[in-house]
């Protein structure tokens, strides 16, 4: 019987540990990829399509998540809001040149992801073959209902008109718009300037109508201030006046009510005298100056109060 010499037998052992560990990095690099492959996950804001030898099988939501490995293969969808650019060439109503950009905000609706992911195979197909060529066709259709001065000073309008017409075409489509703007609008150089020689005048003519209502306010308060003058001397006057003839009034009262008391004292007086002969005697003396008469005329007539009664 043969004897293998030492040193053979021992590089016989290592070759056969080395084999035996070749095998074990083998297996752990197996099963190292077998995970990786087995496990996943989907990020928030986003689902995956789960696609199975090429056929799209299920919808999955965000979170760890396992496949059948080297069979399944994930798609992740983004159904966070995203933003579509157009730069387009377009005529206005009255068929002037036009560029312009325009843009759309939209979603994916989350429970039809996969529906879209099946009909289109992605958002990037569905963008190109479906939303950029519609959002390009609304916006021309759009501005070609505007004349570009109205584009110009409405433009929030032919806003909605481009949201309105997008909605109106993408209404059987698994997607939700939000908002679109109107942005970069270019116009031919020559109308820009018509533009803003016309705003020139239009600030001129307000300058112009400003300086004529203050001029018409300032005549008007100098009117009013002459009707107030001349209202306070029309008060004055009537106050005057009214001061006048209240004491006119005043006075002829008076007078009315003296000369009322002069008769009312002349009738009595006149009543008295025809009552009393002696009364009348005194009166008579009161009045006479102390003169004897010259002349007497008839015989009745006496010089003296108490001659008649002498002669008797």
């Amino acid at each position: 019987m043969t004897t293998l010499p030492k040193d053979i037998a021992n590089l016989s052992t290592i070759k056969t540990k080395g084999k035996g560990a070749l095998v074990l990095i083998a297996g752990l690099l197996f099963a190292l990829v077998l995970f990786s492959q087995t496990m996943y996950t989907v990020d928030e804001g986003h689902v995956g399509i789960i696609k199975r030898f090429g056929q799209a099988t299920e919808q999955v939501n965000p979170g760890l998540h396992v496949k059948i490995p080297f069979v399944d293969k994930v798609e992740v969808l983004e159904i966070r809001t995203r933003k579509n650019v157009e730069k387009l060439n377009a005529s206005t109503h009255e068929q002037m040149p036009v560029t312009a950009e325009v843009s759309i905000n939209w979603t994916v609706n989350r429970d039809q992801a996969f529906d879209l992911f099946k009909s289109y195979g992605g958002l990037s197909q569905f963008e190109s073959r479906i939303l950029d060529p519609k959002l390009r066709s609304a916006a021309k259709d759009a501005l070609a209902r505007y004349k570009a001065e109205e584009i110009i000073q409405n433009r929030s309008r032919v806003i909605a008109q481009i949201e309105d017409f997008l909605v109106e075409e993408m209404k059987e489509y698994p997607v939700k718009l939000d908002s679109a703007q109107l942005e970069n609008l270019g116009l031919p150089q020559k109308y820009i300037q018509s533009i803003e020689t016309k705003q020139t005048e239009k600030n001129l003519a307000a300058a112009e109508k400003h300086r004529l209502e203050r001029q018409n306010l300032e005549a008007q308060r100098e009117v009013n201030t002459a009707n107030a003058k001349r209202d306070a001397a029309k008060a004055t006057a009537d106050g005057k006046a009214y001061a006048i003839q209240t004491e006119a009034i005043a006075e002829a009262e008076a007078i009315r009510l003296k000369g009322i008391a002069e008769a009312e004292a002349i009738k009595k007086k006149a009543e008295a005298l025809r009552e009393s002969q002696t009364l009348v005697d005194y009166v008579r003396a009161q009045q006479w100056n102390g003169q004897m008469p010259t002349t007497i005329m008839g015989s009745d007539q006496s010089v003296l109060w108490n001659m008649s009664s002498k002669k008797q």
